[in-house]
């Protein structure tokens, strides 16, 4: 009876220990307090918690949609595609720091944005992928990210302050990190790469003062621009390229536009202000591909053909940089010719190993006096089962001694 009463409290004892581990090790850990009022960095890791000496006030307030990051313009940011933003206010020695983070789907966008805000006699600055500055307030941009900050009171080191946090901002990677194609249709020589707008809707083309009025472009069949001046020996001009879905309709706008050009005063809609101030003699207009190409300003007609004559799409398109590498058709190509190389190669080699075996064994059994294949042979083994039973019939005649 005392032997069981133990046994029964081993039993249980051994029963609590084990619900006792199964219990610990089901139990969570204890998660960290935060405390409501501490310092956020922004949930994307566009804009932190302190760099180069700013040290962030209070926490990073969210712009969800473009009438939050800029009511005044809106809509531009609607047509580059803003996704959100990011606003926050930074400290150091009593001065202090606003900073916009404006996230966009690519670096087309964001882009697209800059060349927007950034104004024709704003200086350039290095930060970034392409910075300006005016005054007080700096905007660059970097990746599929728009960062526009105000300081209260610019310093030496301002620049070198914006690039701290420039590090900090991740690029964007793949087809993502592109920039628009239709930039690579533009001549390099005499642009000034400052005045450079690229604009994909109504908005941010009137916006950014471009040439033509924004109804005429025909936004609304897909349409994206590119406006540049160049800084002619004559004179200022200004090339804007217009990109069409199709070759056929950019044959059919340029006749629309040629004739607005032509058109002048008697023109409807009214000729815009960069118009009016152009050159006439030197408005000249022509198609490259899916491409119209306007140019305007105040140089002299020759100047202003020879830069119309140097955009050629086919030329530039074969030229345009790849990014990142090979792209995944050619990624592919290759994998597939590289399986067909080693399934040739693979079958080559065993033709040749059952030809040189084969030959050999067949070459050894003609030395041998035998045919060459063995098909026919009869190959077995056999027992002597006469010589077995005479062995037998004599042990059995022999007399036994024992006996």
């Amino acid at each position: 009876m005392t032997m069981r009463w133990i046994a029964g409290l081993a039993a249980m004892a051994l029963l609590a220990g084990s619900g006792a581990i199964a219990q610990a090790g089901g139990a969570k850990p204890a998660q960290p307090k935060v405390a409501a009022n501490a310092p956020q960095a922004a949930s994307d890791g566009a804009l932190p918690d302190a760099f180069a000496g700013w040290e962030l006030i209070g926490t990073v307030k969210p712009l969800a949609d473009p009438a939050q990051a800029d009511a005044a313009s809106a809509a531009v940011l609607k047509e580059y595609g803003l996704t959100g933003g990011l606003a926050a206010a930074y400290k150091r020695d009593g001065q202090t720091l606003t900073v916009h983070a404006l996230h966009f789907p690519d670096a087309t966008g964001a882009f697209g944005a800059y060349s927007f805000y950034r104004q024709n006699n704003w200086p350039k600055e290095e930060i970034g992928s392409g910075a300006s500055s005016f005054h007080n307030r700096v905007i660059f941009w970097k990746g599929n990210t728009l960062i526009d900050a105000t300081f209260f009171q610019v310093g030496s080191m301002s620049g070198s302050e914006l690039r701290e946090l420039a590090k900090q901002i991740s690029d964007a990677g793949g087809s993502r990190a592109m920039l628009p194609p239709i930039l690579a249709n533009l001549p390099k020589g005499d642009l000034d790469g400052q005045t450079t707008h690229y604009a994909v809707g109504a908005a941010g083309y009137a916006g950014a003062g471009g040439v033509l009025p924004a109804d005429v472009v025909g936004f609304d069949r897909g349409a994206e621009t590119v406006t540049a001046g160049y800084k002619l020996s004559s004179g200022p001009a200004t090339l804007t390229l217009i990109n069409y879905p199709t070759p056929q309709m950019a044959e059919a706008m340029e006749g629309r536009i040629r004739a607005y050009i032509q058109a002048g005063n008697q023109a409807q809609p009214a000729w815009t202000k960069p118009l009016m101030e152009s050159d006439r003699a030197s408005l000249e207009v022509r198609r490259s591909g899916p491409l119209v190409i306007l140019v305007s300003g105040d140089a002299i007609p020759k100047e202003s053909h020879k830069l119309l004559e140097l955009v050629h799409y086919e030329a530039d398109v074969t030229n345009l940089p790849r990014v990142g590498g090979d792209t995944e058709v050619t990624r592919t190509g290759k994998l597939l010719m590289g399986i067909a190389a080693l399934v040739i190669v693979g079958g080559s080699a065993a033709l040749l190993l059952g030809f040189f075996l084969g030959g050999g064994r067949a070459l050894y059994r003609i030395a041998r006096g035998k045919p060459a294949s063995s098909l026919y042979d009869e190959e077995f083994i056999r027992i002597d089962l006469s010589t077995a039973k005479q062995q037998t019939a004599e042990s059995e005649d022999k007399p036994d001694l024992k006996g």
